[in-house]
């Protein structure tokens, strides 16, 4: 985030259940409201004008459901760039994990949860260069660990089902074309990688994405240069826009 920070102001919050977030146990977790919960955010902070949203994974439901509202007057979208995440129900591969928790005994399956769980799933997810190290696993974990994320793991995987529920939604707002989009994806992620992009492209009209080859589900992580170099040509560009050359 630093780069990004010495040109643009940047927000960015720990969603409720994630992170350092509040985790309450018997809270319904929606992907609504956690757009409510970014919007009430950014009024909290007094942001009047238009935002550029950069999204990641579950963020990129928020992302959509926020791309939506932009459609219906409810937002202020300028731009927004997907990283990998699961923006087609019929695209998402669940890893096993996600299948457990989704289970009726997915409560007992996240409390299961420890920090060799995370490791074994985070194994399947990465490219086969760019494996997180010791200390990159300690950090997501404490993310987990941090208000004992692991009892509500099964609420959040109700965003798997909230998601097909706004998919017509949220796609057809994706197609409108008016807030520039941009997809920048690890092309080997089993979960949403090549064949979301894949879907995308044949969604999309004038689709604009960008694959990263062998890399997988967390290119921020794996690849942030690429990343950030292909998210500022992205913003570059709608600063100045290519000249359309005229064919004599």
């Amino acid at each position: 985030g630093q780069p990004l920070a010495q040109r643009y102001r940047v927000i960015a919050c720990d969603m409720l259940g994630f992170g350092d977030s509040a985790k309450p146990l018997s809270h319904d977790y929606s992907l609504l409201e956690q757009a409510d919960l970014q919007q009430a955010l950014l009024e909290h902070l007094n942001v009047e004008q238009p935002m550029h949203v950069l999204a990641h994974d579950y963020g990129d439901s928020v992302a959509q459901e926020l791309l939506a509202r932009h459609y219906e007057t409810r937002a202020d979208i300028a731009s927004c760039v997907f990283l990998n995440g699961g923006l087609f129900p019929e695209t998402h591969r669940p890893v096993l994990m996600q299948k457990l928790l989704l289970s009726p005994f997915g409560w007992m399956i996240g409390r299961a949860f420890s920090r060799d769980a995370l490791v074994k799933s985070f194994q399947q997810i990465f490219g086969p260069q760019t494996r997180p190290t010791e200390s990159e696993l300690d950090d997501f974990w404490s993310l987990v660990d941090s208000n004992h994320g692991q009892r509500i793991m099964h609420k959040l995987i109700s965003y798997i089902p909230q998601r097909r529920v706004q998919r017509e939604r949220w796609v057809s707002a994706m197609q409108r074309g008016e807030v520039p989009l941009r997809v920048i994806d690890g092309e080997v992620d089993p979960v949403s990688g090549a064949h979301m992009v894949a879907r995308y492209r044949q969604l999309i009209p004038a689709p604009d994405t960008v694959l990263l080859p062998e890399i997988g589900h967390y290119p921020q992580i794996e690849a942030p240069a690429q990343v950030l170099k292909h998210y500022l040509e992205f913003r570059d560009r709608l600063v100045s826009p290519p000249r359309k050359v005229a064919c004599s």
